[in-house]
């Protein structure tokens, strides 16, 4: 017995392995789309850090050797004026405080508007929360040249003009339609059995909401924070028009006086635009697990 049933074994295993094997070299064999799709990556590679290169050569390039070699030729001394031309000129440490703290304080607020909007239509099942989903989607939509003037007469009238407060209110709110809209589709599919033992056991909806939902939502809500930053930190039209003094002004705006009408000294401009980017790509390194962990969070159940 114990002979034929390992026969029968060995039998019905035979057939599996050269599929096993043939699966395999599939995978790792894909023939020439396999290189041609290497090489369309490379490409695209080359074309998105290509400008980044640039940029850092040209920061580092004499205003004399950029007009002689042009922006392709390479540096041939190691130029750092252009570095300490762009921080004194601009002052950029005030600038640099400015666009962390109207930054770090917009994304903040605008996270915990998303969530306080989205708890109460994805869980809390008001009446017309697709319709209310859809004004939010709406609203994302609208370009900011729309938005400028109400926003500008608006910070007139409550005395925020020329103030940080302003940018912090305004990109807030803005960024919170996004963050509305996607925590409302994520909070609908939420497990109604723990709101529902969460109630038997006497919790309020505010408890429900921090002891309940944020803990599971909260990878998701690190992504929206991370990305709030970063685009009100690249914000340049509504603060160029709602901040007029250079003590009250960002890093982007800072970066844009450095153009005037007739004459560009573009090796300056790449070094402040080194130095604009350098805070950014911290920060991005600081948070790219958490990044990483919020995006996928969720892909395995």
């Amino acid at each position: 017995m114990t002979t034929a049933t390992t026969g029968a074994t060995g039998a019905a295993a035979r057939p599996d392995t050269p599929r096993v094997v043939g699966r395999t070299r599939d995978r790792h064999h894909r023939g020439a789309w396999r290189w041609v799709i290497l090489a369309l990556c490379i490409v695209f590679a080359i074309g998105m850090i290509a400008p980044f290169l640039l940029m850092v050569m040209n920061a580092f390039k004499s205003p004399a050797s950029y007009s002689s070699g042009g922006p392709l030729q390479l540096p041939t001394e190691l130029y750092t004026e252009g570095l300490v031309k762009f921080w004194n000129a601009t002052n950029f440490p005030v600038k640099l405080w400015n666009s962390i703290w109207t930054s770090a304080l917009a994304a903040l607020f605008g996270v915990l508007l998303s969530l306080l909007t989205a708890f109460a239509i994805g869980v809390g099942r008001i009446r017309g929360r697709m319709w209310i989903v859809l004004v939010f989607l709406l609203a994302n939509m609208l370009p900011q040249e729309v938005l400028l003037y109400p926003l500008y007469t608006m910070a007139q009238q409550v005395g925020l003009n020329n103030s940080g407060w302003a940018i912090v209110i305004i990109f807030a709110v803005i960024q919170c339609a996004f963050g509305t809209y996607l925590l409302a589709s994520v909070l609908g599919t939420f497990p109604k059995a723990l709101l529902e033992a969460a109630a038997l056991d006497g919790a309020t909806t505010w408890r429900i909401l921090w002891q309940v939902v944020y803990p599971i939502v909260r990878p998701t809500l690190s992504v929206l924070l991370i990305f709030f930053f970063i685009w009100t930190w690249n914000e340049f039209f509504i603060p160029l028009v709602m901040l007029t003094t250079p003590d009250s002004q960002t890093v982007p705006i800072a970066l844009a006086s450095l153009q005037g009408d007739r004459m560009l000294d573009v090796p300056t401009l790449n070094a402040g635009a080194l130095l604009s980017l350098l805070p950014t790509l911290v920060f991005f390194l600081i948070f790219q697990r958490t990044l990483t962990r919020g995006v996928t969070a969720g892909a395995v159940k």
